[in-house]
């Protein structure tokens, strides 16, 4: 980055320092920070619809919809999130590919599956062979959300509904005294209610998710655990920048990340939970009522 980094082996202390640390595979590492953030981010309200959508198909009437809703939040649930992890970016990949395979490729491909590989015309790849890394990284992020958000999604649904069912069943009854339908039952007195009830739960699910964004590494994501492990290594004299193992202090770098954020977290959770909390008829509410 700087004019004197021209030849490494020339410089030492600070002014190599300066150099190491811009190099571009720490600029990568320094933007992989951003990546962990927009994975949390966007996975939050993804996964809280997906938990909605599955609390509310989970208590309908419809049987096969209320099947499908327990379904979910059991299943998800019930299976090592790793396993999801995995599998799901490859099924979305290869469901997608098929699809593809089915209207690009000519007639005659031969069958998707000769034993237990995937084939298909080259067409029908994603993204393709010509697309730009750029392209790529963004495709499998996009992958690796789906998966966070259908798995962090199945939990949240369950919060959801244990706060629904907390939700004093009186308020409830007076509603329907009122003249009310069910469904301005739900939207007026059950769904304002219920968040102040979820928001413990939810709050140690996103609790969860900061910790599972290194999982990110094993979907062949670079993101900051990937290049910890690598920047950090050992580094012989064949390197322009040796230097011994330092993957305690990049690590090191990474737990103090993760404390930060947590500890911003726990504030803002705070702040949430003090603002639902006021009027209700919970112990946090009489007290910022007193």
């Amino acid at each position: 980055m700087f004019d004197y980094c021209t030849d490494p082996a020339t410089l030492e202390g600070l002014t190599w320092l300066s150099c190491y640390l811009t190099t571009q595979k720490h600029f990568s590492f320094y933007t992989s920070f951003g990546t962990v953030m927009m994975l949390i981010t966007l996975t939050a309200p993804l996964a809280l619809a997906f938990g909605f959508a599955g609390m509310l198909a989970a208590n309908h009437r419809f049987l096969p919809l209320k099947l499908f809703g327990s379904g979910y939040i059991a299943m998800v649930r019930g299976v090592p999130d790793i396993v999801f992890f995995l599998f799901v970016p490859i099924a979305m990949d290869q469901g997608l590919e098929y699809l593809r395979y089915l209207v690009i490729c000519p007639e005659g491909s031969g069958p998707v599956w000769q034993g237990n590989d995937f084939v298909i015309c080259s067409d029908a790849k994603l993204p393709l062979s010509s697309a730009s890394p750029a392209i790529h990284n963004a495709y499998g992020f996009m992958l690796a959300l789906v998966a966070f958000a259908i798995v962090f999604g199945a939990f949240a649904g369950n919060v959801l509904a244990g706060a629904m069912k907390a939700v004093p069943k009186g308020q409830i009854e007076t509603g329907y005294a009122f003249g009310m339908s069910s469904g301005m039952v739900f939207r007026r007195i059950t769904l304002p209610q219920m968040w102040v009830y979820a928001l413990p739960g939810l709050s140690n699910l996103w609790m969860i998710l900061i910790k599972a964004t290194p999982l990110l590494f094993l979907l062949g994501i670079q993101d900051i655990v990937y290049w910890a492990r690598e920047l950090g290594g050992l580094k012989t004299s064949a390197y322009s920048y040796p230097h011994p193992d330092w993957r305690v202090w990049y690590f090191s770098f990474l737990l103090v990340f993760y404390l930060l954020l947590t500890v911003v977290s726990e504030q803002v959770f705070g702040w949430l939970m003090r603002r639902l909390s006021r009027g209700q008829g919970t112990l946090g509410g009489k007290e910022l009522g007193a």
